[in-house]
């Protein structure tokens, strides 16, 4: 199914929950209401605006569909931006009065055989409207360059949800009698000249952009121009085009941001039904981390419903029921997940995936075992790839900062079950030399995850996986070195203590990359660190471990590693740094526990 066609199907879901705006209209967003008397006065006003976490934002209201504005003064019907619908603006304006007059002219047209009172109102308002009025009450400044609707006093309507606006719209709906087969449907229709304007794109223009769209001759073929080019009735542009703009409502449940691209994600309902589908949805999003609190710790803290997740996770993967979810999820549930990237006036698409939510859930889950390693850095909540890739790839750990283009190709990765892409694993390897901790785990993580499935897909490899705990036998001589490179801190660390400036943070890169020309210094510092530990009593178990580790590298260390090696040297350097952290622990009680013995002797 195409993306056209599933969002089609997915505007009967909205209009049987009640959520569709009717043909004709589009949702924008208002920020006041002018409320008019019978005789044209402008009494009140009313403002729409709804607080929230960002401040006060304008509501999002069902009106005559917008017009697609580009260099002409085209206004739209019963409502505009006050240069239109006022004639007045916070700026030059240097085509305000023709956009005001033009407003005025289209109404009184298209109003002059009303006998509606609300309509009535509006065409006596704008013929006796000065736009010097504004800057008397009821009007107040704010309201400049916000678009307005109206009301006739009394009527909790506004005045394009009378029955004779109603009647109006459908009435001036454009038809120039053109016709075709539509691609969406099959069928015979008219055909729409230019597509739906698309909102809610992160990065896109805030005027909305285009899905599809034709405006150079390079884009047209068979002398067809503009919609011809891919003819689509009026109604299937109409119905994909709501339902998309509904899924990018801010505050949907159905999209989230990652770096660039805007996802989007639904259910199929028209086997399993609502409940089954809205289900799904919902599962989707706690599993690819939907939450707008991305950067809070808190999201690591609540294990009782990380363990929900992973339980609803792992039986939906597997086809079998769960006490967190009905058993329709496993039949067959059908999937849609679309990310979406601003490209100038057009929007991309960057992936296009569909597929059973069992498939994609199996998908999440391979992901999710492939970062697995011990011990874990996040603590309950399992990450997201946008934490993921903040964690890994971006400078400063700044959402903004994280390779816009990387971050499409992770997400199709995990979603399609294919390769990770390989400059992810080069970003990380970047970031790991230009000075983030390898200790922290999250870009060993992502490492393994990175090799791993590599792995599975070249079938020519002949290594082993990595494994997700430490494997003091694992024949990699760059893994080896990572060990190395751990132990030669801990004996840094036996033998000053903490300091500020630790091995880990001056010749890790190098030791990483060109092993041959560090290690040799690193060994003889070492030799000192060894003596001056063993006169503190501490690091005895260093020196056989570093004979260990010796003994399993070839003679003549490698004078450089490729980006696969340095991944293995980060993973090898965590595994081993996380032990040493386990054995100071386990020290730690042994001596607690012989205390409390000879204290009970």
């Amino acid at each position: 199914m195409t993306i056209l066609q599933a969002l089609n199907e997915y505007y009967d879901r909205m209009a049987a929950r009640g959520e569709a705006e009717e043909p004709g209209y589009s949702r924008e967003k208002i920020s006041f209401a002018i409320v008019l008397a019978p005789d044209g006065r402008a009494i009140d006003k009313i403002d729409l605006r709804e607080l929230q976490k960002k401040g006060l934002r304008p509501r999002l209201l069902d009106v005559p569909a917008a017009v697609k504005r580009t260099v002409g003064i085209l206004p739209n019907f019963l409502w505009d931006k006050t240069s239109y619908a006022l004639g007045r603006t916070e700026g030059d304006g240097k085509r305000t009065a023709e956009e005001h007059e033009k407003f005025k002219q289209e109404h009184a047209r298209l109003l002059a055989e009303t006998q509606d009172e609300g309509l009535l109102a509006l065409r006596k308002f704008l013929a006796s409207w000065n736009p010097d009025d504004f800057d008397r009450p009821p009007f107040l400044p704010e309201m400049l360059d916000t678009n307005i609707v109206f009301r006739l006093d009394g009527d909790n309507r506004f005045i394009h949800e009378r029955e004779a606006a109603r009647i109006l719209v459908s009435i001036n709906k454009d038809d120039d009698g053109r016709r075709a087969f539509c691609l969406v449907t099959g069928k015979e229709a008219p055909v729409r000249r230019l597509h739906p304007t698309i909102k809610g794109v992160d990065g896109a223009q805030s005027s909305g952009a285009a899905l599809v769209s034709f405006n150079l001759d390079a884009f047209t073929s068979y002398g067809k121009e503009q919609g011809d080019s891919a003819p689509t009735s009026e109604m299937a542009a109409f119905r994909y085009g709501a339902a998309l703009n509904r899924l990018l409502d801010y505050g949907s449940r159905h999209r989230i941001k990652i770096a660039d691209t805007t996802v989007v994600f639904w259910a199929d309902a028209s086997k399993l039904g609502e409940e089954s589908a809205s289900q799904a949805e919902g599962f989707f999003s706690e599993w690819i981390g939907a939450s707008r609190r991305e950067n809070d710790e808190k999201l690591e803290g609540d294990a009782v419903e990380a363990a929900r997740i992973r339980d609803s996770l792992e039986a939906v993967a597997k086809g079998r029921p769960s006490k967190n979810i009905s058993p329709e999820l496993t039949k067959g549930v059908r999937f849609h997940v679309l990310g979406l990237a601003p490209n100038a006036a057009r929007i991309s698409v960057r992936y296009w995936l569909e597929d059973d939510f069992a498939v994609f859930a199996r998908r999440l889950k391979e992901h999710y075992d492939d970062i697995e390693i011990v011990p874990r850095p996040w603590q309950a909540k399992l990450p997201s790839v946008q934490r993921l890739l903040v964690k890994t790839t971006a400078l400063q750990e700044k959402f903004e900062n994280i390779p816009p283009l990387l971050a499409g190709e992770t997400m199709r990765a995990v979603l399609g079950g294919g390769r990770y892409p390989k400059s992810l694993l080069d970003a990380v390897i970047m970031r790991l030399r230009a000075g983030d901790d390898p200790g922290s785990g999250w870009h060993a993580a992502v490492a393994k995850a990175c090799l791993n499935r590599a792995h599975r897909f070249v079938h020519s490899i002949e290594e082993e996986p990595i494994d997700v705990s430490l494997d003091p036998n694992n024949p990699s001589p760059a893994y080896q070195l990572g060990l190395l490179f751990a132990v030669l801190e801990s004996a840094q660390y036996a033998a000053l203590g903490r300091v500020n400036a630790p091995i880990a943070d001056r010749y890790y890169g190098a030791a990483s990359a060109t092993p041959a020309r560090v290690f040799g210094s690193l060994m003889r510092g070492a030799r000192v660190h060894l003596s001056d530990a063993r006169k503190r009593g501490k690091g005895r178990w260093i020196e056989s471990k570093l004979d260990e580790i010796i003994g399993r590298l070839p003679p003549t260390l490698p004078t450089s590693l490729p980006v696969e090696d340095q991944a293995k040297f980060a993973i090898g350097y965590y595994h081993e740094r996380a032990e040493r952290y386990a054995r100071a622990e386990r020290d730690a009680e042994e001596t607690e526990t012989t205390h409390e013995t000879q204290g009970g002797n």
